[in-house]
């Protein structure tokens, strides 16, 4: 597996019947590229993402990612088009999609996947 400089921890931080602070854990983050699983439901993981500057071109084959802003502004690039989400703005990237996210600043974002998932795709 390749070494990224992203900072990404899959352990599930919260369980069932626990309240989950993410704007502490978010505001305490000092990492560049940073990327907690918080709880689990179901088969999905919920995760927040505080993110600033470009992650890598990658696609997950077999999973859906979903992306909601939660401060800040996310980019999606996609193949021949970019989409760009302010707070309160979601979008689904479809499996087997070239994509690769970024943040012009510092971007607070949720993302719900399955519990599965190589945040790093292929």
């Amino acid at each position: 597996m390749n070494s990224f400089p992203y900072e990404t921890r899959l352990n599930i931080l919260h369980g069932p019947l626990e309240r989950i602070d993410e704007k502490a854990l978010s505001d305490a983050c000092e990492y560049k590229w940073f990327n907690q699983t918080l709880c689990k439901v179901n088969d999905s993981v919920v995760r927040v993402g505080v993110i600033q500057g470009e992650y890598h071109w990658h696609k997950h084959e077999n999973d859906d990612e979903f992306f909601y802003v939660v401060e800040g502004r996310l980019l999606i690039d996609l193949e021949g088009r970019t989409v760009e989400l302010s707070p309160r703005q979601c979008f689904v990237v479809p499996k087997g999609t070239m994509h690769c996210t970024r943040a012009p600043e510092r971007t607070v974002i949720l993302m719900v996947e399955n519990a599965g998932i190589i945040p790093t795709g292929s």
